[in-house]
């Protein structure tokens, strides 16, 4: 029988026991073996069991339930479980599970767990940082910690081709302030559209927080995306920062994460350097371009240049969270600047489209 495991996130672990311990309950009661073996079936399709173990594996993969839920929990799993176990009993009578392409979307997922619990084990053997390691990872990342911000930006996504680029990045360089880039828009036809935005040091890209950090409000960072322009203003910013207690468990699982990336990532290139692996037909010089054009595959963001003519720095159009795991924050609060680039750019997006 195949199972799914998208039935639920992932449990915690006192309810994991508890389901665990209410499931054999039953079978700890000084009966025969026959009896215990029968406590493990919760239910019987037909001719076929559900078995408590994969109720317990389906609330392992939970998250956040509180034990006392467990009873409740494991039978709503249950039900599904039976639901899943019709659906499967009729696909194979129809032959569904004979059909090429779930045989492969079966193998794809077969070579994926595998891969994933070879990875796991790898990755186990990281070792903890000690406390000496994520102090000096606080004292290094004064952004992201003790001068912990929270921004607000205001944006403007331009619809432009390749040769309008350039075009751009010379009106926002020139213009006094972005409501006069946005007169320009305007009076040029561009199609573009305002949004604003908070967001905190650590939902910000970690390779450019210390650039942006610097930055003071009003000033405007230009990038290129697929489809155009991306124009980014700091509207103004709001110090929210984390002391070293509250920061430690975020700092640790980071440190953890990325020295068992590094460890999977050696290991693999050590699997490579010892296999013999040879690309061939179409891939033998790279992916076709077919694929490519199949796939929408656009090119890199370029550095972003400051409208005042400070260093560059890199804002990407949708900035991603972090890699580590984000530090327990107080939500951000919306926060407009009083300068004076900050109220016309609030003027120039009035009206906005």
């Amino acid at each position: 029988m195949v199972e799914t495991r998208g039935l639920f996130a992932r449990a915690s672990g006192p309810l994991v026991g508890a389901v665990i311990v209410m499931g054999l309950l039953t079978g700890c009661g000084g009966g025969d073996k026959k009896d215990k073996a029968a406590s493990q079936t919760a239910a019987k399709v037909n001719k076929e069991e559900i078995t408590v173990h994969q109720i317990n594996n389906v609330l392992q993969q939970q998250r956040g339930l509180k034990p006392e839920m467990a009873a409740s929990a494991s039978v709503q799993v249950l039900e599904r479980l039976i639901d899943q176990e019709l659906a499967i009993q009729k696909a194979q009578e129809q032959k569904i599970d004979r059909d090429p392409r779930v045989v492969q979307q079966i193998e794809t997922a077969r070579r994926e767990i595998i891969a994933r619990a070879y990875i796991d084990k790898v990755g186990s053997g990281a070792p903890k940082p000690t406390p000496a390691e994520i102090k000096a990872y606080y004292d290094s990342k004064p952004a992201l910690f003790s001068e912990r911000k929270i921004y607000s930006f205001q944006e403007l996504s331009i619809d432009a081709d390749a040769d309008q680029t350039k075009t751009l990045r010379e009106a926002l360089a020139a213009a006094k302030d972005v409501n006069a880039f946005v007169g320009y828009l305007k009076a040029n036809n561009y199609k573009f559209g305002g949004n604003q935005s908070s967001r905190a040091a650590e939902q910000l890209p970690l390779s450019s927080l210390d650039e942006i950090a610097q930055m003071k409000n009003g000033q405007a960072l230009f990038s290129v995306t697929s489809k155009g322009v991306q124009v980014t203003v700091l509207a103004g910013t709001k110090d929210q920062p984390v002391d070293e207690v509250r920061a430690q468990p975020a700092i640790e699982q980071f440190l953890l994460n990325e020295r068992k990336r590094k460890l999977v990532e050696d290991d693999l290139k050590a699997l490579r350097k010892a296999s013999k692996i040879e690309y061939v037909g179409d891939y033998a010089n790279g992916a076709p371009k077919s694929l490519e054009e199949k796939l929408n595959v656009s090119p890199t963001h370029s550095p972003l240049v400051d409208a005042s003519a400070s260093a560059a720095v890199y804002v990407p159009p949708a900035p991603a969270p972090l890699a580590s795991a984000p530090v327990d924050t107080a939500p951000a609060e919306p926060f407009t600047a009083s300068s004076p680039s900050g109220k016309a750019l609030q003027q120039g997006l009035k009206g906005f489209k």
